[in-house]
């Protein structure tokens, strides 16, 4: 799908790109209702009705992604219900043999998520994925979201990269957009987000359920 041979840099999405979004689809939808509804004595369906608006109204900026502020806002501490759930933590298929065909190949792999420092840290003990990869970078670091065109020019200046020589993979399409407008070239939208939903449509990217179609590629620049 690309030429390995034109690309230095592989930014890579965490939620839902490397790791199965349904942890965090079940944990905000379902899970953080129900502990909403018995902490506030509230019926299940007035808690996800109130929460769904709360949602809406911040999704796409920085405290949506924020463990922090869902903690005040909902006085519920968040990271311990997350560590209720956290058996769901799963990393996506391939995702181990593409990040270590990537070193093999010379590739700098850069972790950059929207996800809150605390969800990374979880998220990483469960999982240890950050023993293949190069650098873990959140955009609260920045104080932008990804969603944010001026984001990717802070990032460049503390992990500098040549957008025409770097790969994007996110399963957010406002997101890739936001690369794009930036002038990233190789973009790589993930279709199969939550391994539990149907497999979405994607339009005006490349796109693959999972990482097993770069492999071969991947393979063949590295001389296997």
């Amino acid at each position: 799908m690309f030429d390995w041979s034109h690309i230095d840099t592989v930014l890579l999405d965490m939620d839902g790109t490397l790791l199965d979004l349904h942890f965090d689809n079940h944990f905000w939808l379902e899970h953080v209702p129900r502990r909403y509804a018995q902490t506030h004595g509230l019926s299940q369906d007035a808690a996800h009705a109130e929460l769904m608006d709360r949602y809406k109204a911040v999704e796409g900026t920085l405290d949506w992604y924020c463990v922090d502020h869902w903690s005040h806002e909902l006085g519920l501490d968040i990271v311990m219900l997350k560590q209720e759930v956290d058996h769901l933590i799963a990393v996506h298929p391939h995702v181990l043999e593409f990040l270590d065909l990537l070193a093999d190949a010379g590739k700098r792999r850069v972790l950059v998520t929207n996800a809150h420092r605390k969800s990374l840290a979880l998220k990483m003990d469960r999982t240890r994925l950050q023993g293949h990869l190069d650098r873990l970078l959140c955009s609260h670091d920045f104080g932008l979201p990804k969603e944010d065109p001026a984001f990717w020019a802070r990032l460049q200046e503390v992990e500098p990269f040549d957008p025409a020589r770097t790969l994007f993979v996110d399963d957010s399409l406002p997101v890739l957009r936001s690369a794009a407008d930036y002038g990233i070239a190789n973009l790589l939208a993930i279709t199969a987000p939550d391994t539990r939903q149907p497999i979405r449509e994607v339009a005006g990217y490349p796109a693959v359920e999972d990482f097993s179609p770069l492999l071969p590629g991947l393979r063949t620049a590295i001389g296997l």
